[in-house]
């Protein structure tokens, strides 16, 4: 009887040995994954970096791989030299802060409402906004109403025809179906809350993950515009950032000399430089956002997209 006890203990005890050997091997494999796949992730954004600061031919000679060689920061002056591109920084700004105040205020309460089977014609706004995001007018219907509206050349036409996302939309009304009991609802309706009351008072105060969420999508995705201006925009007063750099980029890459001493050696060896230095100058600003809201991106984005 005894014998039989240690047997089984002993079994026991070398098939947890043999797990825990296996737990240690795919982990092992796992992190060697992952690290891996962090490296192919973090290089290119390392790489541009200190390209940006390095010798311009020396990018151009495939010399820099793992270290910054000749470090100079002309690329940098040349673009913050130029005045177009504070105007674009202060466009972009703009553009961004009312675009995705604009943003939040529509795709939030629509979110809400989507998420409510209390609804008058729930199904009917379900399929209206499915429908528009497999079927559109294309570019030319699309510019001759923004034209009809009066918004062309005007900052509204960066703004309005955007409002809203409705996969945004859809994200957040899974979100809210996800983490909205209805008992607290109900608590609301028997204290005597209306439906603004519980939104305003109740459901806003406790949106803050998914809030956060929309805002990080809104915002970059105005701030990474270009194709709206590109259409819409003739005053280079009104142009955003990107499209500011893009135009010094067209500039740089296709003139071959404007002076006796510039050659299309020169030429390209500038373009070079501000070609890094003017993807660092766009990106600062939007990854200097995202620690504020990293610490609600996981819970908003993961609830409100899967569960």
């Amino acid at each position: 009887m005894v014998k039989r006890i240690f047997a089984k203990l002993f079994k026991i005890r070398k098939k947890s040995l043999y797990e825990a050997k296996g737990d240690r091997l795919f982990y092992l494999v796992n992190n060697i994954i992952m690290a891996l796949l962090a490296l192919l992730i973090t290089y290119p954004l390392y790489f541009i970096i200190i390209a940006s600061i390095s010798n311009p031919d020396a990018v151009i000679n495939g010399e820099v791989l793992f270290y910054p060689i000749g470090i100079s920061f002309e690329g940098y002056e040349r673009l913050l030299n130029e005045s177009q591109i504070w105007i674009g920084y202060r466009n972009t700004m703009l553009y961004t802060f009312f675009g995705t105040g604009l943003n939040i205020l529509l795709t939030i309460p629509a979110g809400w409402a989507l998420s409510r089977k209390n609804l008058p014609y729930r199904k009917f706004f379900m399929w209206f906004f499915i429908i528009t995001m497999f079927f559109g007018g294309g570019l030319i219907p699309f510019y001759l109403l923004v034209s009809k509206l009066n918004l062309i050349d005007t900052p509204y036409a960066l703004i309005i025809p955007g409002a809203i996302s409705v996969w945004n939309m859809f994200m957040t009304k899974a979100y809210y179906e996800s983490n909205i009991p209805e008992e607290l609802i109900e608590a609301a309706k028997i204290d005597g809350a209306g439906e603004f009351k519980t939104f305003l008072s109740i459901i806003l105060p406790i949106s803050k993950p998914i809030i956060a969420v929309m805002v990080l999508f809104y915002a970059v995705g105005h701030w990474n515009s270009y194709f709206n201006a590109l259409i819409f925009l003739r005053d280079d007063g009104l142009f955003p950032l990107q499209l500011v750099l893009r135009e010094i980029l067209i500039v740089a890459e296709g003139v071959t000399g404007t002076g006796e001493t510039e050659t299309i050696l020169e030429q390209q060896r500038i373009a070079n430089l501000i070609k890094y230095s003017s993807i660092i100058v766009s990106s600062v600003p939007i990854i200097i956002l995202y620690p504020f809201i990293q610490k609600f991106f996981e819970k908003g984005f993961l609830v409100g997209s899967f569960k």
